[in-house]
């Protein structure tokens, strides 16, 4: 006489299944959680990097050049506070080859608790001219700037000192963010003192030859004359 299993024993199988089957969901699900925990604090690091390395390249970048203000006024080549900095930038990029310069005004602040870079579309602005402002998607509690005057050799909190003139770079810059996330991150970036003016995009034309002036003699072909 064949058997089979008894309500009982059916039961009692489908409570265990259900038993391992809870632990296992219960194991994948704490692994899927922790991965996009480690997927969500790799991604708000890499963007701090980003962040602080765009901060550096255009400090780096800075270069002698004052803008003229929407009301007309000389605004200096590089203006800081303790918790905003305004400069212009060399190395704009222009890959369609726009007539345009390869100079950029670019600032950096924190707005709440956002860090943000703001660029303008041309240097000297009109009485309209705005801002685009970027997100740079760090999440910080402070920013704060010192920059360093070469006269004094002291480190001041506001740039450019008095009495100062408007192409007046500090001899390095000190940045200081505070994040969420990843505590308080600091730099200091020693800025160049002039760029070459041909790499600055300011190429100066040679003075044209005086009316007359015959040309140079052509050179000898190889192998000398026939």
């Amino acid at each position: 006489m064949r058997r089979g299993f008894t309500l009982i024993e059916v039961l009692v199988a489908t409570a265990v299944f259900s038993i391992m089957a809870a632990l296992a969901y219960g194991g994948l699900n704490s692994i899927a959680r922790t991965r996009g925990d480690l997927a969500k604090q790799e991604s708000d690091f890499a963007a701090l990097m980003r962040a602080v390395g765009s901060l550096d390249r255009d400090l780096n970048s800075a270069v002698v050049r004052p803008v003229r203000g929407a009301a007309g006024q000389v605004l200096p080549a590089l203006i800081g506070a303790s918790d905003h900095i305004e400069l212009t930038r060399l190395g704009f990029a222009n890959p369609q080859a726009e007539p345009r310069s390869n100079l950029q005004r670019i600032f950096y602040e924190l707005d709440a608790s956002k860090f943000e870079r703001g660029r303008y579309a041309v240097l000297d602005r009109a009485a309209n001219s705005t801002p685009q402002v970027d997100d740079l998607n760090v999440k910080a509690e402070d920013f704060r700037l010192r920059y360093l005057d070469a006269g004094s050799g002291q480190w001041l909190d506001v740039w450019p000192p008095p009495q100062s003139k408007p192409e007046a770079l500090p001899r390095a810059v000190q940045w200081r963010l505070r994040t969420q996330k990843h505590g308080e991150i600091s730099g200091t970036v020693e800025l160049v003192s002039a760029w070459p003016d041909k790499a600055a995009g300011l190429v100066v034309p040679l003075p044209p030859a005086p009316i007359g002036t015959p040309l140079p003699p052509l050179p000898p072909p190889p192998g000398g004359s026939r």
